[in-house]
């Protein structure tokens, strides 16, 4: 008689179809709230389960861990419903929520990793590391006596470390420049604010720039302080800068949009099959901007929340779009606590702008590789580049108030459009970043001449200082430490916009944000287009 070894995947995989289905009947009524199995279907449908379950604990070959075959078959089974309806685990669910809530509980640096060792970039301000006295150029050599230099920690395992419950305590050990010995700081952590408005300055004399990087609890409170801050600088104009913002909560997008829109307009509404999760959200409130140019920037990696406060501009002709199609995310997600601490992030609705178009683009169930692959797509059927590469669907046309053509189908298509630039991008100058060799060289730089750099000040900085050729020479040199090899062409063609990024990011070792976008958006062509149509939004604006 012979025999046969079953692979890992023949044995698990009826496994888990047997766990996804009841899992499926299981979760979907429990949570849906509805189900179309009669009560008796669904008892039986968990009974299966149960004793599936069961039956593997009890008689299979081999010792397994339930919890993880259940994930596994939770994973396996909400991949064949949308994108983004998602499961997550108790472990990693703090993070994710920190960054929406707009703070988490930490020592407050912002470092980053040069040749396996940890360098402060800056502490954050009002946290526990600056109140110490820890500085920019500091290196991290050990935590609560663990040596971290040389080891390859990542940035993962260093967030790991250092954050912590609010209270308890951690010892870093700091190599500092002019200091023999290690320097020992008994931190507290406590509550790190993050975040979400970058950065906003005044253009010119009349022109506001505010950078919003998503949607978090605090962003609407950020918003409202820069938009008075900047009015009280004259502001007349408005430029939004929403590139490569994600999203976040739905309720500070309205808000946001609210502050821009006159009077009682939709903003944004849900549908969803339940009538309790669909709603309509409107402008109400007196905004601090109902009147006065505005320009929203956007462009493929702008979703979700970003959609709708540049959704409901548009269909309401309130101001222009420029950039580029954002990225499609208009499926509404309910978090669902369960009872091990991990959460159930449920799609329950879809986003419409006001004019009806769905923000949401086109997916196939159980594709979720062909759904992830879009944003390729569009690079590579040259929609990045050109606006005639966009297909647009006549039976998804809409109209804005006042006539204006726009169309659904997925994300909002800018009124004017701005190719992607890659002039001036090489491999080689990607490599500069992804290797960290244009940060190591920008934040020493930044460090060692901060007194004098200081002294100039911003403005004179902004418009004086140049990036010369021995400060390349210098770079290309750490690259090279860096395993880098030097191309001379490919240098040549980047040459001119590294030298830009590089003042850009020796600014920040400085002033922060407000010292590396106004020199970082002297190259973005989003931004640079957005000026120039203030005039286009002035008449929009008075009409």
């Amino acid at each position: 008689m012979s025999t046969h070894k079953n692979s890992n995947r023949s044995i698990t995989l009826p496994i888990y179809i047997a766990i996804t289905l009841c899992l499926g009947v299981f979760i979907g009524a429990n949570m849906a709230g509805a189900s179309n199995n009669p009560a008796s279907d669904f008892m039986q449908s968990l009974t299966k389960f149960r004793q599936v379950l069961t039956h593997i604990e009890n008689d299979y070959v081999d010792e397994v861990n339930s919890e993880e075959l259940v994930e596994s078959a939770i994973a396996s089974m909400l991949e064949d419903l949308d994108p983004h309806t998602s499961y997550i685990p108790a472990k990693d669910l703090e993070l994710i929520q920190s960054r929406l809530e707009g703070n988490y509980e930490g020592i407050g640096i912002e470092f980053n990793i040069f040749k396996d060792t940890i360098h402060v970039v800056s502490p954050l301000s009002g946290g526990p590391s600056e109140k110490l006295g820890i500085r920019a150029g500091d290196r991290i050599v050990k935590v609560d006596g663990d040596n971290v230099a040389g080891v390859g920690m990542t940035n993962q395992k260093v967030v790991g470390m250092l954050r912590g419950p609010g209270g308890s305590e951690v010892t870093v050990s700091i190599k500092r420049n002019g200091e023999n010995e290690l320097i020992d700081f008994i931190i507290e952590r406590d509550v790190i604010p993050q975040y979400s408005v970058d950065v906003s300055y005044m253009v010119n004399e009349e022109i506001g720039y505010i950078k919003v990087a998503r949607f978090a609890n605090s962003t609407y409170l950020e918003f409202k302080d820069a938009l008075l801050r900047l009015q009280d600088q004259g502001m007349k104009k408005l430029v939004i800068d929403l590139t490569g913002n994600p999203g976040g909560y739905l309720n500070r997008a309205v808000q946001i949009a609210d502050e821009v829109l006159s009077g009682r307009q939709m903003i944004v509404y849900t549908d969803g099959k339940e009538k309790r999760y669909s709603e309509e959200h409107y402008s109400g409130e007196l905004g601090d901007f109902e009147e006065g140019s505005l320009v929203i920037m956007v462009d493929e990696g702008s979703a979700s929340a970003s959609e709708i406060v540049a959704g409901a501009v548009q269909d309401h002709d309130r101001g222009l779009i420029v950039g580029r199609r954002s990225f499609g995310k208009g499926l509404v997600q309910m978090p669902i606590g369960l009872q091990d601490g991990s959460e159930l992030r449920l799609t329950i609705s879809r986003y419409y702008t006001p004019s009806g178009r769905s923000i949401q683009k086109i997916y196939e169930g159980g594709n979720l590789d062909e759904y992830r692959m879009e944003a390729y797509e569009r690079y590579e059927s040259g929609e990045l580049y050109s606006s005639d590469s966009i297909k647009f669907n006549d039976s998804l046309a809409f109209e804005t108030d006042k006539g204006r053509v726009v169309y659904g189908g997925g994300g909002i298509t800018p009124d004017y459009f701005v190719p992607l630039d890659t002039t001036y991008n090489t491999r080689y100058l990607n490599r500069l970043f992804s290797t960290n060799s244009i940060q190591e060289y920008t934040v020493t730089y930044a460090q060692e001449r901060s007194g004098e750099l200081n002294e100039m000040g911003f403005d004179t900085y902004k418009s004086d200082f140049e990036v010369s050729d021995k400060m390349l020479e210098e770079l290309v040199a750490i690259a090279e430490g860096n395993k880098l090899q030097f191309n001379e062409q490919e240098f040549n063609r980047s040459k001119k916009l590294l030298q830009q990024l590089t003042k850009a990011y020796i600014a920040r070792g400085i002033w922060d944000n407000d010292g590396f976008y106004p020199i970082f958006n002297e190259q973005d062509e989003i931004y640079l287009r957005a000026i120039q149509l203030m005039d286009e939004a002035d008449e929009i604006a008075r009409n």
